[in-house]
């Protein structure tokens, strides 16, 4: 956790997150991390003062990662929504995009039907109405969701044990990932541990300025999660933002008993990978996969500082060829490219990224982000996938 994330004094006013803010690059509607963040801060303390360019903070995480100081502009920005929205109404639009995970419970039993209804031209007009963009599609739900699937597999077990904190993008929209993982990891002689008894991690909750119901999550996910870690069990997720909401961002914008604990045994899959082949434990007996291959990195994972573990993995990989992409934020930040009046820029935040893969010559797109390959997939065409089912290829387990 940084040191100085919520003290504005902290802040320099060197500009470092203004350069880097993907948001203030295309737009100016919105102030920027620097001015929405800790120079509005020491207002707020003292004063009032209600930003209308908060809105167009995406929550990316960018200004986080440039400050030379260590201070959170994004933390400073989403408590501050969090404090409006308690005085202001949340729109209808706002509620079901902050809400994935009851979207998913509600959607999921008739995953044919809203899949074909979300099509459905009458369905996009009151989209529209509600200020959800049309011009995208929204994600389509499984008709298997990832826990049923897991919940019939018959694993192997072995002595060594992790838990699976699936997502609820992997567990109603991708569950594919997590049996890509699952079988990555019996591969591997582990056993996965997926609880009963967690909840959202909160992240679309915090962007949508769901504080409170957000904090609940996660109090109830530090419960859940500690009871295993205090087994010695590391704590695993395929998705970047759940990553990075249960390493980081918990302790930046609540207090909770234990949180400590659950962030020092919470590993990405593929940083969880690597360090079993530093450790000489990984099993390497990949089979031969041809295909030439752009990696993206999303923002949420380079907010955690651990590198691109998934770009070393890949590349032990035999007669895959994987490139780091390197053209910034795909703009669709999680919700944020889903609201009508984002979309625009959303896209043009991407479209650095968008040219880099058309030029390419990729037979593919990776990255860890399922919302950020749904961007990718609407902004080039291109095939999108996750580390996890490369590496499940790899051993033959897909």
């Amino acid at each position: 956790m940084k040191k100085h994330q919520n003290l504005p004094d902290e802040c320099t006013a060197c500009t470092s997150c203004v350069v880097h803010c993907p948001v203030a690059a295309v737009t100016s509607k919105f102030r920027g991390p620097k001015l929405s963040g800790p120079a509005l801060e020491r207002y707020r303390l003292l004063l009032h003062d209600e930003d209308p360019s908060l809105e167009y903070c995406s929550n990316c995480k960018n200004c986080d990662i440039t400050c030379p100081s260590g201070v959170s502009p994004s933390t400073m920005n989403m408590l501050a929504r969090g404090e409006y929205y308690k005085k202001h109404p949340h729109r209808l639009r706002d509620w079901i995009l902050a809400h994935a995970e009851k979207m998913g419970q509600m959607n999921s039993p008739m995953a044919a039907v809203a899949n074909m209804g979300a099509d459905n031209p009458l369905t996009r007009i009151a989209l529209k109405k509600i200020g959800i963009t049309t011009k995208r599609r929204l994600p389509k739900y499984a008709s298997r969701t990832f826990v049923s699937q897991f919940r019939a597999l018959k694993q192997q077990s072995y002595p060594d044990k992790i838990v699976f904190f699936p997502g609820c993008f992997i567990n109603y929209n991708d569950p594919q990932v997590g049996m890509d993982f699952v079988a990555v990891m019996q591969a591997n002689r582990y056993e996965v541990i997926v609880p009963d008894d967690t909840e959202c991690c909160g992240s679309p909750m915090v962007a949508g300025g769901y504080l409170e119901e957000a904090a609940a999550n996660a109090q109830k996910n530090i419960q859940a999660l500690r009871r295993l870690t205090d087994k010695g069990y590391p704590v695993i997720t395929c998705c970047t933002s759940c990553g990075l909401m249960l390493k980081r961002e918990y302790q930046e914008l609540f207090r909770i008993d234990g949180v400590e604990t659950v962030a020092a045994r919470l590993y990405d899959s593929t940083e969880f990978l690597l360090e079993l082949y530093d450790q000489g434990r990984l099993n390497t007996g990949f089979i031969r996969q041809n295909g030439k291959y752009l990696y993206h990195a999303p923002c949420h994972l380079r907010a955690q500082g651990i590198g691109r573990p998934a770009l070393e993995l890949l590349r032990l990989l035999p007669d895959i060829e994987i490139t780091d992409a390197d053209a910034g934020c795909c703009g669709i930040s999680g919700s944020y490219g889903f609201k009508d009046d984002k979309y625009d820029i959303s896209m043009a935040i991407g479209e650095d990224l968008f040219r880099t893969i058309r030029e390419s010559g990729a037979d593919g797109v990776v990255s860890d982000c399922g919302t950020c390959r749904m961007q990718i997939a609407h902004g080039t065409g291109a095939r999108t996938l996750h580390p996890m089912t490369l590496v499940a290829n790899g051993y033959g387990k897909r």
